[in-house]
């Protein structure tokens, strides 16, 4: 067996995996209330975020577009930009539970009728 660990018909097999990135928004959810110790394991302060109430999750392929909507979800709703990495495509924002509904509705928007995104549903817990 080779390091993937796959082996066929006593031959190796050896598997590529690639990024191909589309044009979509994978994930965007809103968690209404979360528990402070999530706010401690995503590396933010509980103190300073925990009168937002939100968290606004969304994950975007290409990655570098998670700039662009963190930029539209700022000016929709007024919502703090808590995490954006460019080279995951993650975004996460923080504010009240109608903000972050607004900035989420804002950013799908944006990404589906400007760009010509492929979207998921924005979903909430």
């Amino acid at each position: 067996m080779d390091q993937s660990g796959f082996e066929q018909n006593g031959a190796k097999m050896r598997i590529v995996q690639e990024l191909v990135p589309g044009k979509q928004i994978t994930l965007a959810h809103i968690i209404a209330n979360p528990d402070p110790v999530l706010y401690k394991k995503l590396g933010l302060d509980p103190a300073e975020d925990l009168g937002s109430a939100a968290l606004g999750i969304v994950t975007v392929s290409p990655a570098e577009t998670a700039i662009i909507l963190g930029d539209v979800a700022i000016k929709a709703a007024g919502v703090e930009l808590a995490f954006v990495d460019r080279f995951s495509g993650t975004l996460i924002v923080t504010g009240t539970v109608s903000q972050a509904e607004a900035a989420m509705e804002a950013l799908v928007s944006y990404a589906r009728g400007t760009l010509g995104f492929v979207c998921c549903p924005v979903t909430k817990t």
